[in-house]
């Protein structure tokens, strides 16, 4: 067994970056760096992080409305970037990976995109029109399916293809399960194995006096790997948990990494709250920041008001199955992935007619 040691991230751990002593310009002599103020900590036994992880997992499944921000423009290819770098929606998840995700225009509260996924698949719905319409597609594909050759093949094509081209590479990396696992944090289990180990950040506080000895400081973290235990008897990390130990313990973040050890998913959890009106899920993330750095976006989920939350209603497995009621042109990603391989051009893709899977929720 090996303990893996922490490295130095680069990612903002809510709204602390990690500091930089770097200048502009003219640097003057007597210039000194601020020595950074080492917070007081709390301490904590592996057995109590986990159960802090555990307590997450009581959300089996939330209907919740957010504000939506898109931290950069990989979504925003779909024409313009003002509507979908900022939006309004409407989600709803469910164990194992199932989740429903309506995209709507601010104020208006037009529908942009909605979004599933039945943890295996995934359908997206692009209902916004521009002038001539391209945008509007019906786009499919599968979960776990690596669709890098695809979009190489579709970047090379000629501008025919464009809108297909647009609509792979955007929704080819935002898959809508990449939420699930943010928001329905998966629980410990005796199939993993699991050490714990302490590390220490400097960090710039933005909300402190540029003059406070707060500004700069030294914040401790417990950090919880989670390992899996392959056949070969090669332990691979699955999970790390940061744990913020200023003031308490507190779920900061959460890095899950995919088989070659890489990150996959880089999940920060803001400020904390209480969810539903029940006085049962309290001291809850009210913001989640998830960054997918491999497919280089990120998107901010603010709750629009967290006490009308809706946790543990059971909802059909076809609610997380949409249909393409809208008569869109579709995109199979799967199917065009096929043709690539093989190395036949495209074939035109056969059109769903059924009801809309957000109705099921009325």
């Amino acid at each position: 067994m090996f303990i893996r040691k922490s490295s130095t991230h680069s990612y903002i751990i809510g709204i602390l970056a990690i500091s930089a002593a770097f200048l502009t310009g003219c640097i003057s002599p007597k210039t000194k760096n601020k020595t950074a103020t080492l917070l007081s900590t709390t301490n904590a036994t592996q057995s109590q992080l986990m159960d802090e992880v555990n307590r997450f997992a009581r959300v089996e499944s939330m209907r919740a409305k957010m504000y939506l921000k898109f931290e950069d423009n990989s979504f925003a290819e779909f024409g313009s970037k003002e509507v979908y770098r900022e939006a309004d929606g409407e989600v709803v998840v469910q164990r194992p990976g199932k989740i429903l995700l309506t995209v709507k225009v601010p104020v208006i509260k037009t529908d942009v995109a909605k979004m599933t996924s039945d943890g295996e698949k995934f359908r997206v719905a692009i209902l916004l029109n521009n002038e001539n319409g391209k945008w509007r597609k019906f786009v499919m594909g599968t979960n776990d399916a690596d669709y890098t050759k695809l979009q190489k093949d579709l970047s090379q094509s000629k501008d025919e293809n464009g809108a297909i081209k647009q609509n792979v590479n955007a929704f080819a990396n935002l898959r809508p399960q990449h939420f699930t696992d943010a928001m329905l944090v998966r629980p410990t289990d005796t199939e993993h194995v699991y050490t714990s180990s302490t590390t220490f950040q400097i960090e710039e506080d933005l909300t402190a006096d540029k003059k406070s000895p707060l500004r700069k400081v030294n914040r401790g973290y417990y950090l919880l790997d989670e390992y899996a235990k392959p056949a070969s008897g090669d332990l691979r990390i699955t999970r790390r948990f940061w744990f913020d130990r200023v003031g308490g313990i507190r779920l900061a973040r959460q890095q899950i990494f995919d088989k070659k050890g890489e990150i996959e998913s880089d999940i920060v959890y803001g400020a904390e709250g209480n969810l539903t009106d029940t006085g049962q899920y309290n001291r809850l993330p009210l913001q989640v920041l998830v960054t997918r750095p491999q497919e280089k976006y990120a998107m901010r989920l603010t709750y629009q008001t967290p006490e009308d939350v809706k946790i543990g209603t059971k909802y059909p497995d076809t609610a997380f199955v949409l249909e393409n009621s809208w008569g869109l042109e579709e995109v199979d990603l799967d199917k065009k992935l096929r043709e690539v391989l093989a190395g036949n051009a495209p074939a035109p893709s056969p059109t769903l007619s059924n009801s809309n899977s957000a109705s099921r929720f009325h």
